[in-house]
């Protein structure tokens, strides 16, 4: 478990989000997920800010943000979600405030990103400092949190996975997501062609991208995909699963690689949590066993962790720094919805879950400045 799971306070009280106490930034507060609710029954919990243990740090928290995964967890549909109740947030992005011992001195004061699956929706938390990614100077907090696991995600799954030669054609399903829109412009990076889906109102956003808009929604995705991309397409991005998965594998072209990443289409679903993903599994096993020199993924951003932490840690800073790179030289924009107190999880969650925002939702601590949701063109 990571380490983030086991931060919670000494004799914690909760409330509404409404309680006083001592100042922003001497108390710990953090959003806990009880357990299969809606984004209102959320529940704010406050105690004592943690000391870190040998190895540790302890880092004050200044974004952290909404993702998919958090809207999963809250039905209890996520993979491998803890048991309830539990903190959830999946990445942060602050300012290491004490270190432990054994920990480089110099660490203390520096701003770091780190991912973390559970427990970032808190304004203190405790991490390994091998799990802590440095933020080059010049990237705000903000921006810097919508590329932690978006950036990481995309980055992986472009470089390490489908790995597709400049002049290639992919196909990325929900183009206009957290994961899409990075994905998308890496791959302009790379000198690739870019057929993306995404309702029609995303379509202006993503053209100004140079991406060729899909309208999911209007008529038949892969036969239209088809007319785009007459010999098939070299990659296909699909979080989808579910018959999604199908349809990407059999628009691929000779060679080319699907990377499955999600089953959003069953994020509603009621019954097992993990038969959408055994079943993508099963057919990357299946597909990858035919001779016809097409690959098949499933992606996991935390494959590999399990054997090799350090391979793992070590390959995780390296993308996140390339990622922080492509933002500075300007090939990756940070996209914000909207800036939301950590207090008011509850409706910026209900807001990610809306659909009619464009960017992400980053959760701020208590005393940040909000702003309106930015409305999705």
């Amino acid at each position: 478990m990571n380490s983030a799971e086991n931060s919670a306070p000494q004799a914690p009280t909760t409330d509404n989000g409404t309680g006083t106490g001592t100042a922003a930034g001497t108390r710990l507060v953090e959003v806990v997920l009880p357990g299969v609710v809606e984004p209102e029954g959320l529940r704010i919990r406050r105690g004592e800010v943690p000391t870190p243990g040998a190895g540790q740090i302890v880092v004050r928290m200044e974004a952290t943000g909404v993702s998919f995964a958090e809207q999963q967890m809250r039905r209890g549909r996520y993979y491998d979600q803890p048991p309830f109740p539990f903190v959830p947030g999946y990445d942060l992005v602050g300012t290491v405030l004490t270190a432990g011992e054994g920990v480089t001195p110099g660490l203390v004061g520096r701003r770091v990103a780190s991912l973390v699956k559970v427990g970032g929706w808190a304004s203190h938390v405790v991490l390994d400092a091998a799990d802590a990614v440095e933020v080059p100077a010049g990237i705000g907090a903000a921006e810097a949190e919508t590329l932690v696991v978006n950036g990481i995600t995309a980055w992986q799954m472009l470089h390490r996975k489908a790995r597709v030669r400049p002049g290639g054609t992919i196909l990325v399903h929900g183009a206009n997501g957290g994961v899409g829109t990075v994905l998308v412009q890496l791959a302009r990076a790379a000198d690739l062609r870019v057929i993306g889906t995404a309702s029609a109102r995303h379509h202006e956003a993503l053209r100004e991208m140079g991406v060729t808009p899909v309208d999911y929604r209007a008529g038949d995705v892969p036969a239209r995909v088809r007319e785009l991309a007459p010999g098939g397409v070299d990659a296909v991005f699909d979080h989808l699963g579910g018959r999604s998965v199908v349809d990407s594998w059999n628009l691929l072209a000779p060679g080319g690689t699907l990377v499955a990443y999600g089953s959003a289409t069953t994020r509603d679903d009621a019954g097992s949590k993990q038969l959408p993903v055994l079943k993508i599994l099963g057919r990357v096993w299946l597909w990858n066993a035919l001779p016809n020199g097409r690959h098949a993924y499933f992606f996991n951003v935390w494959e590999g962790r399990t054997l090799g932490k350090d391979r793992f840690r070590a390959r995780l800073n390296a993308d996140l720094t390339e990622v922080f790179e492509s933002f500075r030289r300007g090939e990756v924009t940070a996209r914000i919805a909207a800036r939301l107190p950590l207090t008011r999880a509850a409706e910026a969650l209900r807001l990610a879950e809306s659909g009619t925002v464009a960017g992400k939702i980053v959760l701020l601590p208590e005393g940040g400045t909000g702003t309106t949701a930015t409305p999705a063109p």
